[in-house]
């Protein structure tokens, strides 16, 4: 068998198809569960291949060099929410400056709070670093913590967490605050979580799932250009 597994571990193929399967089997745990955000399949996946890394002895290089077409995907995958936006373009115009002010409060919160908190517990600059842009999509995040002197490993950690917890504490949130527009609903979810925050408005309202995807995008570009100003006062 080890003679078999080591022939079967060096096809990228393997490593695909255990994404994928891993991937379906979140999928069907979640929805038993009733679809509840804590059980997201992406975490549920992740899990599963961790522990099969680590009882293969499997390296992360290894893995990537099939799972490598997954990671493509991502960018097509986050293009193709500008579908459903297209569809709702003319609230967007209608909202044009509740959105940009909101935008703008969303984005400077999240940066500001994450650093002002981290800075309070003395933590080292290579850790604000790759805290500042955790609320922005994890491929822009990467860059901004690269390029500030962080480590994008712990800022690839960073957004999953922000994405995970946002996705999970949204909905009962912006119930508690008894906010009824899906539109208000979906753009702080996205702003605030990226794409876990999208995925979870995507299943509770279309609409909401499209102005989440609109808040996504903007607080990429947002966050580019504020976290390192930002970042500059408390360094």
């Amino acid at each position: 068998m080890t003679e078999v597994w080591s022939y079967l571990a060096r096809d990228p193929l393997l490593w695909l198809s255990m994404t994928v399967a891993a991937y379906a089997f979140g999928l069907v745990i979640f929805n038993r569960l009733g679809r509840q955000p804590l059980f997201n399949p992406s975490l549920i996946a992740m899990g599963v291949l961790a522990l099969i890394l680590l009882a293969t002895g499997t390296t992360f290089e290894t893995y990537f060099e099939g799972a490598q077409f997954v990671h493509f995907l991502l960018g097509p995958a986050t293009v193709c929410l500008a579908l459903p936006l297209y569809d709702n373009l003319s609230r967007v115009r209608r909202a044009a400056l509740p959105i940009l002010a909101a935008l703008i409060a969303g984005s400077l919160t999240a940066i500001a709070t994450a650093l002002g908190i981290a800075s309070a517990f003395g933590v080292s600059p290579t850790i604000l670093a790759a805290l500042a842009p955790k609320s922005a999509t994890a491929a822009v995040a990467l860059g901004i913590a690269e390029q500030s002197g962080g480590s994008p490993t712990l800022a690839a950690l960073m957004v999953f967490m922000t994405g995970l917890c946002g996705a999970a504490f949204a909905t009962p949130v912006l119930n508690l605050l008894r906010i009824r527009d899906w539109r208000a609903r979906g753009f702080a979810t996205g702003v605030a979580a990226h794409g876990f925050g999208t995925a979870r408005a995507f299943n509770v309202n279309p609409t909401a799932g499209a102005f989440a995807g609109l808040g996504m995008g903007l607080n990429a570009m947002m966050t580019a250009i504020l976290a390192p100003l930002i970042l500059r006062m408390f360094l």
